[in-house]
């Protein structure tokens, strides 16, 4: 009788295993191959060789960028040095990358380990970036002064806070005010590897103000990028693993209602919005099991979505670069100024194009 306990026990744990398996693996979209869109104009952004994995354009066609993010069971060809914030002036003819200096008294530039980052411009034209950090793989939001003359951003403040375990990416709407996605519950390694296969979708956002913070949005399968509409009235919300962007309307009071969600058929990542058009440019992963399990014979590809009219009731879905991994191993972001777009990646190198 105990024998056949143990044997009726062993089979359901091995048809919940596979039957979690055969789920994990379709919202990693395992068994998809990338049908190659090409760009013409596009060459690789010399300077960058470990990552772009976030990066803003700002009204007057400066670009940073995030760079050299260290991520738990994910490559980094630097794991020993500490990231950085990268500037590109894409006004210029032939646009190169320069490494802004970060200073400040209290701020500890060995253990920065940049993630996504978001800036905002103050009433007298004073730009503030505020980037994800993940110091001994925690969690923190780095605010800096940027200072356009000297090209160096100065530390101003370190946010830590019990709600913000595991940030993933954020969109300012203050000099110290954000909404940030946690792309997991757990903050234990392993539990959030399980988390991560079982599809527990309990990641949220969290809007966040020096007096005031609490979950506004939350039952996702993996939050990841964050951005907001160009008259600051829509939140969209990239869900990772479940290959959606979600449309939450925003209030007065700071809490969100959601509005309607797209589905992508792509892993989902950062999200860019054209403050001209009000599109949404989207870093895409084909296929993550490839990020996860890298190959160099056999890297990850990259995507690039362009979503028109998202607040219609048919949006218009566009693949403008997609790529087996030839040239960029793993797209996180996509971003346009003016006719150019920047392509970013969470471990390797980063691309420049002319739409």
């Amino acid at each position: 009788m105990a024998k056949l306990l143990v044997l009726t026990l062993l089979g359901l744990g091995l048809a919940f295993f596979k039957d979690h398996r055969s789920s994990y693996l379709a919202r990693m979209t395992a068994s998809r191959e990338v049908k190659s869109v090409e760009l013409p104009n596009c060459k690789l952004i010399k300077g960058i060789e470990t990552g772009a994995e976030d990066l803003e354009i700002l009204h007057n066609g400066l670009a940073f960028i995030s760079a050299g993010l260290r991520y738990p069971g994910i490559k980094s060809f630097e794991p020993d040095k500490p990231g950085k914030i990268l500037l590109m002036d894409l006004n210029e003819k032939d646009p190169t990358v320069l490494e802004l200096k970060m200073t400040g008294s209290n701020f500890d530039a060995s253990s920065f380990n940049p993630h996504g980052i978001s800036t905002f411009t103050d009433e007298d034209n004073t730009v503030y970036l505020l980037v994800v950090s993940h110091p001994d793989f925690k969690s923190t939001v780095e605010l800096f002064k940027f200072q356009e003359e000297e090209k160096s951003l100065l530390h101003l403040k370190t946010i830590k806070h019990e709600l913000l375990p595991n940030l993933n990416d954020l969109v300012a709407v203050g000099r110290e005010h954000f909404y940030a996605t946690n792309d997991h519950y757990f903050v234990d390694h392993y539990m959030k590897s399980w988390e991560l296969y079982l599809g527990l979708a309990w990641s949220n956002v969290v809007y966040y103000s020096p007096d005031d913070v609490r979950v506004v949005a939350s039952g996702f399968d993996f939050a990841n990028g964050i951005s907001m509409s160009p008259d600051s009235k829509y939140v969209y919300i990239a869900e990772w693993l479940a290959h959606k962007i979600h449309v939450y309307e925003k209030h007065a009071n700071w809490t969100l209602t959601p509005l309607k969600s797209l589905d992508c058929e792509t892993l989902v990542d950062n999200i860019s919005v054209d403050p001209v058009t009000g599109d949404l440019w989207v870093g895409c992963h084909p296929n993550a099991m490839k990020i996860f399990s890298y190959d160099p014979e056999n890297p990850p590809g990259s995507e690039v979505l362009q979503i028109q009219n998202i607040l219609t009731e048919e949006p218009k879905v566009t693949v403008v670069y997609a790529e087996d991994g030839k040239v960029l191993h793993g797209s996180t972001v996509a971003s346009v100024y003016k006719g150019k777009m920047l392509v970013g990646t969470v471990f390797h190198k980063a691309l420049y194009c002319e739409l």
